[in-house]
């Protein structure tokens, strides 16, 4: 017979999750005053689910301000960084700035507010 292993759930159990650092740059909107920053902090601050309840982050999950343009979100629990995306996503769509931005990743921690790639005008001056 061959041998038996032991589970390897066992061994990390006790352990708690490491911390993920998740950053949502929006400086680029921010810079010509389109973009609400604290709006944005109290929109994910009541909106983001921690044990299935909203609005209640506790110790797990915490918002700062990384720099002038960047917010952090720092948990100690299970998250996704595309629910992150999610709720940005929603809170332009709210704010009717959906049409002009999107969320792009950049990295792999790290979210960016950018603007749409518009042109008006160049195939109607070609004919």
């Amino acid at each position: 017979m061959a041998p038996t292993t032991k589970s390897s759930k066992k061994a990390t159990a006790g352990k708690p999750a490491p911390a993920q650092k998740y950053i949502i740059d929006y400086s680029g909107p921010a810079n010509d005053k389109i973009f609400d920053a604290a709006a944005y902090e109290k929109f994910l601050i009541d909106h983001i689910k921690v044990g299935g309840k909203t609005g209640q982050l506790g110790e797990d999950v915490k918002i700062s301000t990384e720099t002038p343009g960047q917010l952090a979100v720092t948990t100690q629990i299970p998250f996704s960084k595309r629910y992150l995306k999610y709720l940005t996503k929603r809170f332009l769509k709210k704010n009717l700035m959906r049409e002009w931005l999107r969320v792009v990743s950049t990295s792999k921690n790290t979210y960016t507010l950018k603007f749409f790639n518009v042109a008006f005008g160049d195939a109607a001056d070609e004919e």
